[in-house]
């Protein structure tokens, strides 16, 4: 089997070791030329995607590139620890919560499905794609064709795949909120934590990485979308002044990354036809730091179903598995969102209830998402 998977991010790079790992033939085809890079911040990975990179065998290496993570701590604006659990797992699960920038994961994945034998192929923008019979036709901006038998759409939340299965598709909108992050020197953080404050203005999370640096990543609220060349160090800095250690962690900043909007995208109704299937953001980005564990476990499942029926049957197997999960998924992002926009009368009361809320209830309110597992019982093929 022939594969085109458009896009070299994480769910393109997994997509394409995922289905080497059947013996498809594999080529990637990315817009950008380095499809890794200094791209975003930093990103999580929980148990459930910890268990797909362990099928996919690169948990190693993922785990060298990051550092693991054992607890979250959710703080008050006050400074009032509301929570303290394990980060991205159920208290028994071995499988600890690994850190790291995104492009390393991307360079990981990328540099394991390469020796797996799967094609990269930088600098080609989709423009088009075209089912004829049993095979389609990816064209590029360039000029470039190419056929196989399947075209995977893994490029992002701006997917241009997204938009040539439906037209009618929907368009990614402001979330209300941005992000923008950097690492500090010089702070006392205890390591082994994932802080999430709460904040008056939004979201601030930091930890202590390896080296004894802190990395951080404000989310500000802003109903009205700012432009991101406005936003600077100053700006977070008068945001989160008033947040004891968001303050302390921004007065010691020493590297900062450029800001970023966050975007949602509404319910997408075609995934798929008979010879081409999103996959990752491009069909549902879902946030709450799920987007990399869900891409790797989009990856996984595409795998299985191709390798029990035909393209057609197998697509539809694969959506019928993901669609629930993922809007249940959704739902949980939303909420999130909402946490950290909420206003002065919200804000009192979540800090009465969460501690006792957090306390009772952690391990039943997450059990679905994080011991759902993909890769049980999959039996894979050998590369040929």
């Amino acid at each position: 089997m022939r594969v085109i998977v458009i896009g070299g991010g994480v769910a393109g790079a997994a997509g394409a070791l995922a289905l080497r790992r059947i013996g498809a033939e594999v080529t990637v085809y990315e817009a950008y030329a380095d499809p890794a890079g200094e791209v975003g911040s930093f990103l999580s990975l929980a148990s459930n995607g910890l268990r797909g990179l362990d099928a996919l065998g690169c948990l190693e290496a993922v785990r060298r590139a990051g550092f693991a993570v054992p607890r979250q701590r959710l703080w008050a604006e006050t400074g009032r620890l509301l929570g303290d659990t394990p980060r991205g797992r159920l208290a028994d699960d071995p499988l600890m919560s690994v850190t790291l920038m995104r492009g390393r994961l991307v360079e990981a994945l990328r540099e394991r499905a390469v020796q797996a034998g799967a094609h990269l192929v930088t600098g080609q923008r989709l423009v088009d794609a075209v089912t004829e019979g049993t095979a389609v036709r990816a064209e590029f901006d360039s000029g470039l064709t190419a056929e196989a038998d399947l075209l995977v759409g893994a490029d992002g939340i701006w997917s241009a795949t997204r938009r040539i299965l439906d037209p009618t598709a929907p368009e990614p909108r402001y979330a209300g909120l941005y992000s923008a992050s950097g690492v500090s020197h010089g702070v006392g953080v205890e390591p082994g934590a994932f802080n999430m404050v709460f904040g008056r203005n939004g979201a601030f999370i930091y930890l202590a990485a390896p080296d004894g640096a802190v990395w951080w990543a404000a989310q500000p609220a802003s109903p009205r979308q700012p432009d991101p060349a406005s936003i600077d160090l100053d700006v977070i800095k008068r945001l989160y002044r008033r947040e004891r250690m968001p303050a302390a962690v921004l007065a010691a900043a020493t590297r900062w990354h450029r800001p970023t909007l966050m975007h949602v995208l509404d319910e997408v109704p075609v995934w798929r036809t008979d010879r081409a299937v999103l996959a990752g953001d491009a069909g549902h980005p879902v946030g709450a730091g799920q987007g990399a564990s869900m891409a790797i476990e989009d990856a996984i499942v595409l795998a299985r179903a191709l390798q029990e029926t035909d393209v057609p049957a197998a697509l539809a197997v694969y959506e019928r598995k993901r669609r629930a999960r993922i809007a249940k998924m959704v739902k949980s992002a939303s909420t999130n969102r909402d946490a950290k926009t909420a206003g002065a009368i919200t804000r009192r009361a979540r800090n009465l209830i969460m501690p006792v809320a957090t306390r009772l209830f952690y391990e039943r309110g997450t059990s679905w998402l994080y011991t759902h597992d993909v890769t049980e019982g999959w039996q894979q093929g050998v590369p040929t």
